[in-house]
């Protein structure tokens, strides 16, 4: 990306943060937040990855639909935020961020893991009798 789609693609997800958060999160439970952004070179699209936080998938996978559904009434706000600093407001293209939610899944597989090798540390382990006892009755 060039310097400008940067300063661009920043621009617009800060500003739709802002609107998401002013005019809409009261119909957009749970909260949802914008992570990122990208803008095609010709800076006609914006490509904007929201994270929606919750504990069900399908409440959250609702949340995101909602989002998209918006996503021509947060193009109109945008260009009222940004008229003076773009000649075309780029249309938006919301993607579902689920980073969170794989790192969250990711460290309760490292905290089950932990407690597995806690618990075999603690106790799974033969003493050197029993190793010895274990090995005469293989032989």
């Amino acid at each position: 990306m060039s310097i400008r789609t940067e300063r661009v693609a920043e621009l617009v997800q800060q500003e739709v943060a802002k609107i998401l958060q002013r005019d809409y999160s009261d119909r957009l439970q749970p909260l949802v937040t914008i992570t990122d952004a990208r803008v095609t070179p010709d800076l006609s699209i914006a490509y904007l990855y929201a994270s929606v936080l919750g504990d069900e998938k399908a409440q959250r996978e609702a949340a995101f639909r909602h989002l998209e559904e918006l996503a021509p009434e947060v193009r109109e706000k945008l260009a009222s935020q940004i008229r003076h600093q773009l000649r075309i407001v780029p249309e938006l293209k919301f993607f579902l961020d689920e980073t969170h939610q794989r790192v969250e899944r990711l460290n309760t597989l490292f905290d089950r893991i932990e407690e597995e090798r806690e618990r075999r540390g603690d106790g799974g382990e033969a003493t050197g009798e029993q190793q010895q006892q274990q090995k005469e009755r293989e032989s």
